[in-house]
């Protein structure tokens, strides 16, 4: 039901940053968590990151603990992936995504509205 945009994505090096953005509609009242997931070709989708929207308690993959950050902006209806030391196996399109559950896995059914998806590229 709410409608997502993704930005952000673009080539980097290994070990260089990006940093994505999912700007959300302004129907957000539905909207419990917000996540960040990742797609390469042949692959399934997977799990990298998400936060709740009203208490922006944070969830993450383990391959990336440590690395990337997410966050969001509550009054800009934003949410954030701030990606750091990038690895060439993280390459793929990356999906902004959010889901209407209180509680709820991170299963990509859990998540019922999507967003066109960014690619992103990492150079070895």
């Amino acid at each position: 039901q709410v409608q997502l945009v993704e930005s952000g994505g673009g080539l980097v090096q290994a070990g260089g940053s990006l940093r994505l953005s999912c700007a959300a509609s302004e129907r957000t009242f539905s909207t419990y968590r917000m996540g960040w997931f990742r797609q390469a070709p042949g692959k399934e989708r997977e799990f990298v990151a998400a936060i709740s929207w009203s208490g922006g308690r944070t969830y993450y993959a383990d391959s990336v603990k440590g690395r990337f950050t997410i966050s969001r902006d509550n009054a800009k209806n934003t949410v954030y992936l701030q990606m750091n030391s990038l690895k060439p196996e993280e390459t793929a399109v990356y999906y902004c995504a959010a889901s209407p559950l209180p509680i709820a896995t991170m299963k990509v059914s859990d998540f019922r509205s999507w967003g066109q998806g960014t690619q992103v590229t990492v150079s070895s």
